[in-house]
């Protein structure tokens, strides 16, 4: 058993729990109210007063503590149990700073009590908020609520039954512990909202036309005990019409754009009806149209605009009762004048946007606008050659206008005599230029490039003066270029008639390589084949390594002859015989 010695003497020996009754933590589980008492008990050996904490704890969360100077050793905590008090207990003492614990005890309660359900009224209309009360008072910790109906969806009956009940759940992590059903409450649907929404059109049917006086209403048919809280609404679309408590009504001209789905709907509560009327405008004329004779009018030409409708209803209008207005640019071109007829002379003032009305029976619509231009007549015409680069152009200048037509000059044959024509009007004939001749020199596009690299190319030696020579055929002024192979950027630039050339002094083995030169003038670029140069060794440089070759082989021999005459002599000598036995 642990033990913490105290101070001022005394030993702490340990602490356990136990229930009353004896042993319950170890029986089946008990009923919901059973009295149960939790003993924390302290087993602690002193000479005097000790200050005790006591803790109980449930599932690790406390529950209950206390403080304590007696002598008495025994906590007592008493309760009358619920399913929520479920759990695993145990209790902690503390005495000068000192703990300890004693071993869990698990308490187990059975026995959810039996919900109880009532509603506010059990006779109501559809559509009427109704408020159903489950309680379990005697309950407590986690707890939640389920509502239930007869699985069926209510009817428009006269009378429908509906039967209530709910239980709940006591949440015990991780688990839950679910209640009896509640007693069955029956609430009754009846009467109030078996009604329907009814939409009435007048004039109804396919003769509705435009200029009509249409009528409209949004009532309520069936047996309304009460209309409170009723309301009623005539709409078209997104447009609400009219609205009321119990009927709607709406009046307009028939127009051909009214046409359409017509929707009167009822509310009551969260109860929405809804009836709809699809209304049919036929037109009493159609839009008229602007049409212009001739379709192109050129200067000082008559032209004529024409308004018509070409439909009408014939049973309420002639096509006499049409009237019609032109207008332009807003501005009234007939005023007294209904036949739909103008007549002008295409002249610049005539230039802008038509438009037309038609008018019958206080119904008015209008045309889409119709742009007029009168063209100008060709009075004049010249032409006038321009060159650039290797094509020139032919620019003809009729009036305000202007015409360029891009020629590309292939051959010099092409150079010749040049002349332009235009013509805008079928009528008149067509106007010709004056001949215009390319008199200025076209330019040539180079060809056959070459690079030459003096001296010989077998005879480029360091210390040479190089000379790179770049010749083209065609037309100057030309840009020449020098490139070595190796680099991105040109070596040298430079500009003049047909051929150029540049100098490179002191060659090095630096200036070995491939060599390309371009040409470029106003018409073309063209680049030489590539020219690859092998700089050569100096031949003072080649004298030298001769000779030093030569040197280092004689030094060679000179020693290895050397080497040979010492061996020998050493082989040919040999000491006298009485030497030779001297030491025996």
């Amino acid at each position: 058993m642990p033990f913490l010695p105290l101070v001022g003497g005394g030993l702490f020996t340990g602490t356990s729990l136990g229930w009353e009754p004896p042993g319950l933590g170890r029986r089946n589980a008990i009923s919901q109210g059973t009295n149960v008492t939790v003993r924390c008990q302290a087993l602690v050996s002193s000479s005097g007063f000790l200050n005790r904490e006591y803790t109980i704890y449930k599932d690790n969360t406390v529950v209950y503590t206390k403080s304590t100077t007696t002598t008495t050793e025994d906590l007592l905590y008493s309760r009358g149990q619920k399913v929520a008090n479920t759990g695993n207990y145990k209790c902690k003492v503390n005495i000068l700073g000192k703990e300890l614990s004693s071993n869990s005890e698990k308490l187990t309660v059975a026995g959810l009590q039996t919900p109880v359900l009532s509603v506010d009224k059990r006779v109501f209309s559809k559509g009427v908020e109704v408020t159903v009360w489950c309680k379990a008072p005697e309950e407590s910790g986690a707890i939640v609520f389920y509502f239930y109906k007869n699985s069926k969806d209510l009817y428009e009956e006269m009378v429908n039954a509906n039967h209530l009940h709910c239980d709940y759940r006591v949440i015990l992590l991780p688990d839950s512990v679910q209640s009896n059903a509640s007693n069955d409450v029956v609430v009754t649907v009846k009467g109030g909202l078996f009604i329907t929404p009814v939409i009435s059109v007048r004039p109804h049917g396919p003769m509705i036309i435009e200029g009509d006086n249409l009528d409209m209403s949004c009532s309520v048919s069936g047996n309304l005990q009460n209309s409170s809280g009723l309301r009623v609404y005539m709409s078209k679309g997104q447009n609400l019409l009219s609205t009321g408590q119990s009927k709607a009504n709406h009046s307009m001209r028939a127009l051909a754009k009214h046409s359409g789905e017509f929707e009167c709907s009822l509310e009551m509560g969260n109860v929405v009806k809804r009836a709809t009327e699809n209304v049919t405008i036929a037109e009493l004329f159609s839009q008229p149209v602007l049409t212009m004779y001739p379709t192109e009018v050129f200067e000082r030409e008559k032209l004529m605009l024409t308004c018509k409708s070409t439909n009408y209803s014939s049973d309420r209008i002639g096509a006499s009762h049409v009237k019609y207005s032109i207008y332009k640019d807003n501005y009234t071109l007939t005023p007294g004048s209904f036949n739909g007829i103008y007549v002008a002379v295409g002249v610049r003032s005539t230039n802008g946007n038509y438009l037309c009305k038609a008018d019958a029976r206080m119904i008015s619509k209008y045309c889409a606008k119709l742009p007029v231009q009168a063209k100008v007549m060709l009075m004049s015409l010249e032409g006038n050659l321009s060159t650039l680069t290797v094509h020139f152009v032919i620019s003809i200048t009729c009036s305000i206008h202007q015409a360029i037509f891009p020629i590309t000059i292939q051959y010099y044959s092409d150079t010749q005599d040049y002349k332009c024509e235009a013509q805008n009007n079928p009528k008149v004939d067509a106007l010709v230029s004056n001949k215009q001749h390319q008199n200025t020199p076209l330019p040539v596009p180079l060809s056959n490039p070459g690079l030459i690299v003096t001296p010989d190319l077998s005879g480029v030696t360091e210390g040479d003066e190089m000379c790179l020579i770049c010749g083209v055929e065609g037309s100057p002024p030309i840009t020449f270029k020098w490139y070595q192979s190796r680099n991105v950027q040109p070596l040298f630039t430079t500009s003049t008639q047909s051929s150029a050339s540049q100098q490179i002094k002191g060659v090095g083995n630096e200036h070995s390589g491939t060599y390309y030169c371009k040409a470029i003038n106003y018409a073309s670029m063209v680049q030489s084949q590539p020219v690859t140069v092998d700089v050569k060794m100096a031949t003072w440089k080649k004298c030298l390594i001769v000779a030093c070759c030569l040197v280092v082989v004689a030094v060679l021999v000179l020693a290895c002859v050397l080497l040979y005459n010492s061996k020998r002599g050493r082989e040919t000598y040999s000491p006298p015989a009485t030497q030779a036995f001297a030491g025996v």
